[in-house]
């Protein structure tokens, strides 16, 4: 059986835990290259897998005929920028979330996707998770009855990640807590609730905690290592926002970053005839009523490794020519909310989701 050639654009962390373990691992994938601007990661990335070539620079490979696909694991600058150049090239794209910093971005990529023929997945993983196609199909077997409001909470004590780096400078990110954590949590759900057309949205991003950078207070940081403490905070740090579809209601809380020293993340999802609260990342449990009885059901599964499902679903669909579940199409619903929930804080007024 003949393998794809991939490359992996972008050597950093979500590369090496996620995309690049995931490709090794299939017996339908070929890592051809690594790049990186930092030549050091590409090398690395060489010796340590023990395959592939190290380039410094995509565009040296965007004519390689032999390359079928590319996983683009950069900052989110560089997101629209290289899968745009790649599709135009005959190549398929994995994208790692956010699909891009804003939203005119986001629809610049869709439209390329639809002009070249190109399959352009965005890297939501937690639409391959089995708790969450668990929920999804209770939800569309009627079990919840009408999911008529959804609640997101995404919080955290002091966890702003490199903080001065190119998380916490919106020229490269677009934003913080919101389009780093909220992105998935708003795509979760938008996924179990069968891609409902968001109307409008309201609400507020705050960046408080982490704007005097050299005084900044925490526990441990995620990313670390990217940290400049002479660097940019221009991010939310935290956000809450509610937002009108026409499905449920969907209101959200997150941090980064808040002076409560307790992590809240999970999803509920409420309904008329049930109702489910899941455990970001973890299980659920079901709460029902029969027979004038209030009932709570702990479901028992097998986890699975979402990373990895999502990688080999895309290797899956490019073998086959098929955009899958994760196409920009339903993340472009993400990324119409996000921009709107900027917007309204932005204007300190609702706003109308088009």
């Amino acid at each position: 059986m003949k393998k794809i050639k991939v490359a992996v654009i972008g050597c950093g962390a979500i590369a090496n835990s996620a995309h690049i373990p995931a490709y090794l691992e299939s017996a339908k994938a070929e890592i051809k290259y690594f790049c990186d601007i930092i030549p050091e990661r590409a090398d690395k990335a060489v010796d340590r897998y023990d395959c592939g070539k190290a380039v410094y620079d995509y565009r040296e490979i965007l004519d390689d005929k032999e390359l079928d696909a590319v996983s683009v694991c950069t900052p989110n600058d560089m997101h629209g920028v290289i899968s745009i150049d790649f599709m135009r090239h005959g190549k398929d794209v994995l994208c790692e979330k956010p699909a891009a910093r804003i939203l005119k971005e986001a629809l610049e990529m869709q439209k390329v996707s639809k002009e070249t023929g190109r399959i352009l997945s965005i890297g939501v993983c937690n639409r391959y998770s089995n708790a969450v196609n668990h929920i999804k199909r209770l939800i569309e077997d009627g079990v919840l009855g009408e999911v008529h409001h959804v609640h997101a909470s995404f919080r955290a004590h002091r966890s702003i990640p490199g903080i001065g780096g190119d998380f916490t400078k919106k020229s490269t990110a677009g934003g913080g807590a919101l389009i780093d954590w909220g992105v998935h949590y708003l795509d979760l759900i938008i996924y179990c609730c069968n891609e409902p057309t968001p109307l409008t949205a309201s609400g507020n991003a705050f960046c408080k905690l982490g704007k005097n950078i050299k005084e900044y207070a925490y526990k441990s940081m995620w990313s670390e290592n990217t940290a400049d403490f002479d660097g940019v905070y221009d991010v939310d740090d935290s956000v809450t926002g509610i937002v009108r579809t026409k499905g449920p209601v969907i209101s959200f809380i997150g941090a980064w970053a808040q002076n409560i020293g307790v992590d809240e993340t999970y999803i509920d999802f409420m309904g008329d005839k049930g109702g489910i609260r899941l455990e970001y990342g973890g299980s659920f449990k079901l709460y029902s009523f029969s027979d004038g009885m209030l009932l709570e059901t702990q479901p028992d599964f097998k986890s699975n490794p979402i990373h990895k499902d999502e990688v080999i679903d895309f290797v899956n669909s490019v073998i086959k020519g098929e955009r899958n579940r994760n196409d920009i199409d339903n993340a472009i619903i993400t990324s119409k909310i996000m921009q709107a929930i900027y917007d309204s804080s932005d204007a300190n007024r609702e706003v109308e989701i088009v």
